[in-house]
């Protein structure tokens, strides 16, 4: 598999085991908090940019690609489906952890690869 198609799979970007909460990060189990956290910023890093949106899409860039796709919020999970220059990425429903302004997504609802991306 190709190394952004790796990136992107995990949650959005990079590749880790997830002692998420034991870091100092704390669970966001509701959608309102999340939407608080995301509200009017990016989720960015190296070649990554990310808008998501109250109203249910995801878009951005990744690697010089675009990135769309759509989210919701499942039992305290964020669950969504992306699509990556014409790849489609599938679904995945993650827990969400942060950490100042680094939100953590884990994939397989907290049991996967992890993703770090700052708010901007």
């Amino acid at each position: 598999m190709p190394l952004w198609a790796v990136l992107l799979t995990s949650a959005f970007a990079t590749l880790s085991p997830a002692p998420a909460v034991a870091e100092g990060f704390q669970p966001v189990r509701d959608k309102g908090d999340f939407l608080s956290l995301i509200n009017g910023k990016s989720l960015r890093r190296f070649g990554i940019s990310l808008q998501v949106r109250d109203d249910g899409q995801i878009e951005g860039r990744a690697m010089g690609w675009p990135v769309t796709g759509q989210w919701n919020w499942q039992d305290g999970y964020f669950c969504r489906e992306m699509n990556w220059g014409g790849t489609d990425i599938g679904a995945n429903c993650q827990l969400v952890v942060v950490q100042g302004r680094t939100l953590r997504f884990i994939a397989d609802k907290g049991t996967g690869e992890s993703a770090d991306l700052k708010l901007h």
